[in-house]
C-alpha cells in the first residue's frame, strides 16, 4: 500500500506528538527524572529486543541513540535490499523529518535579512489560492489553509512519476483553501514543497546544492541528500512489506514530488549529527533556534515535542512508501534518538523507541510478545455501530470512522484511510503504527493509545 503522506499526523508520526509524528508520554504515576536516570543502560535489553524483531521478521531498519554527541548505541536489523542486509551505514528515505532541514535554510535565509517571516507567498506563488493573505510563517507553522495534495486520490496515480515545479505548482494550485489563512493549524506537505521552492528562488540554487552548502556541508554530513531514484550500489534502502512468509520491495515514489516536504536521504548517525548540530548554534542563532521549538498547536518551525513520560524531546518524524523516521533531541539530558525504518509487520518503529528509550532511562519495560492473536470475525453489522467522525481534546485531530464491508477503516485529518485489525468485538487495532483502539458504543467514544498515550475520542 502506498502512503499518500510523507508523515502521518499525530498517528504514524514514530514518536512525535502529532506523526507522525506519538511517544509514550503521559501516565497516571509520574517518575522523579533522577529516580528513572539511576539506573544504567540497559544494553542487553534493547539487544535482546533487536534479536526478537529480526528472529520473527517483525521491523527492519536502524538505531542510533547518541549522548553529548558521542553516539552510545547503534544496531541495524532486516534487509537494506532484497538479498542485502541492512547494516548502521544503510541509506533511507527519511520523509517528512525533511521538513526541520528545510525549516532551518528557510530561518537561516531570515537571519541573513534574504526573507521575512510575514511575506506573503504571493511574491513567489501568485498561482497559489490566498496568495496575497498566507505568509511564510504560516507556511513553516501549517496554518496556511493550502490543500494538502497528497490526500487527493489523483496523487496515487502520478506519485511514482517525474514532475516538473511547474506541473506540481499547478496541481497545488488548483483546489480551493480548506480555511483562511492563521485560522487554525492543519498539516499539510503543501506548505513545506512550496517552501522548498522558495529556497531554490532565494538562494539561487537547487534545494540539494542548497542543503550541501548551509547543511550537510557544515556538519559534514556525507549521508545526507536530496534522493532519486534508489540506487542499492549506494547502500540505500528499499522499502518493503510484509508478504506472510517473506519481505517484498514496494513501489517508490518519485523524489521530484515531495521536494522540500520529504526527498532527503539519509543515516540514523547523519541524522543525530543534524539536530545536536542544530541545538549547538552551528546553523541558525539560539534565539532562532527558540523561536524554532515555540509550539503553536503542538507544532513549531520544522519541529514537534516528542514526550517520553516525564521528559522532553524536539524533532519530527516521517513517512514515505514503507519508510518510517524518527528523529528527537532531549536538552535537558543530551540525548539525541534517531530511528529510521524500511518495513513493519505487527511492530512499529514506535515500538522499538519506546523500548530504547525505557532501556535507556531504566524504565520498566517488557519485551513484546509474539505470540499470533486469536482472529476475531466481526459482520458488517457488528462494526457498524461504530462509525461516524470523532474529535478529541487531547489532539488537534478529528479521525473518520468507516466500514469498508466488515473491515472498520479510519482517517484521521490529512492522511489517508487505513484498515482496523479487530481484536475483539470492541478493540482494533494499526500494527503498523502501534495503534490500539478501544470502543464504547453506549457512549460513541473510543480511546486511542499509541506507545503508552491515551486520547479519548467522542462522536460528533
Amino acid at each position: 500500500m502506498l502512503h499518500k503522506t510523507f508523515t502521518l499526523l499525530a498517528l504514524s508520526l514514530l514518536l512525535a506528538g502529532t506523526s507522525l509524528a506519538q511517544t509514550a508520554t503521559q501516565t497516571t504515576t509520574q517518575v522523579p527524572p533522577q529516580t528513572a536516570a539511576a539506573a544504567p543502560f540497559n544494553k542487553a535489553k534493547l539487544d535482546s529486543l533487536f534479536t526478537a524483531l529480526e528472529a520473527n521478521h517483525k521491523l527492519m531498519g536502524s538505531l542510533v541513540l547518541s549522548q553529548n554527541g558521542q553516539v552510545i548505541y547503534s544496531r541495524a536489523l532486516g534487509l537494506e535490499q532484497p538479498g542485502g542486509p541492512a547494516t548502521p551505514a544503510t541509506r533511507y528515505r527519511i520523509g517528512s523529518i525533511s521538513k526541520t532541514f528545510t525549516a532551518t535554510m528557510v530561518m537561516q535565509l531570515v537571519e541573513e535579512g534574504k526573507l521575512k517571516l510575514d511575506a506573503p507567498i504571493a511574491t513567489w506563488f501568485p498561482m497559489m489560492p490566498n496568495a496575497t493573505k498566507i505568509t511564510v510563517d504560516q507556511l513553516l507553522h501549517h496554518r496556511s489553509g493550502l490543500h494538502n495534495f497528497t490526500d487527493d486520490p489523483a496523487y496515487e496515480q502520478y506519485m511514482t512519476q517525474p514532475k516538473t515545479q511547474a506541473e506540481l505548482l499547478a496541481i497545488m494550485a488548483k483546489p480551493a483553501v480548506d480555511f483562511e489563512p492563521g485560522a487554525k493549524f492543519e498539516y499539510s506537505n503543501t506548505n513545506y514543497v512550496l517552501l522548498g521552492y522558495l529556497v531554490e528562488k532565494v538562494t539561487k540554487q537547487p534545494y540539494a546544492k542548497a542543503l550541501q552548502k548551509r547543511i550537510t556541508g557544515k556538519l559534514k554530513l556525507k549521508d545526507t541528500y536530496y534522493g532519486g531514484r534508489i540506487d542499492g550500489k549506494q547502500h540505500e534502502a528499499a522499502s518493503f512489506k510484509w508478504s506472510g512468509t517473506a519481505w517484498q520491495p514496494e513501489p517508490e515514489t518519485d523524489m521530484s514530488i515531495p521536494g522540500g516536504a520529504g526527498a532527503i536521504v539519509s543515516t540514523p548517525t547523519d541524522l543525530a549529527r543534524f539536530i545536536e548540530g542544530l541545538y549547538a548554534g552551528k546553523l541558525v542563532k539560539p534565539a532562532t533556534l527558540q523561536q524554532m521549538q515555540t509550539m503553536q498547536d503542538k507544532y513549531g518551525i520544522g519541529l514537534m515535542t516528542i514526550p517520553f513520560y516525564e521528559r522532553k524531546s524536539f524533532g519530527h518524524g516521517g513517512a514515505i512508501d514503507n519508510f518510517r523516521s524518527s528523529l528527537g533531541y532531549y536538552p535537558t539530558e543530551k540525548l539525541t534518538l534517531a530511528l529510521c525504518t524500511n518495513g513493519s509487520n505487527g511492530f512499529s518503529g514506535n515500538d522499538l523507541a519506546i523500548g530504547a528509550l525505557s532501556s535507556y532511562f531504566g524504565r520498566a519495560y517488557r519485551l513484546p510478545d509474539f505470540t499470533t492473536p486469536p482472529t476475531v470475525s466481526l459482520t458488517a453489522q457488528d462494526i457498524s455501530q461504530f462509525t461516524g467522525n470523532y474529535a478529541s481534546q487531547q489532539m488537534p485531530l478529528k479521525i473518520s470512522v468507516t466500514a469498508s464491508g466488515a473491515t472498520l477503516m479510519a482517517q484521521a485529518t490529512g492522511q489517508g484511510a487505513f484498515p482496523l485489525t479487530a481484536r475483539s468485538k470492541t478493540q482494533f487495532v494499526f500494527d503498523a503504527a502501534g495503534i490500539i483502539m478501544d470502543f464504547d458504543a453506549a457512549t460513541h467514544t473510543f480511546t486511542l493509545k499509541q506507545g503508552g498515550r491515551k486520547s479519548l475520542f467522542t462522536r460528533e
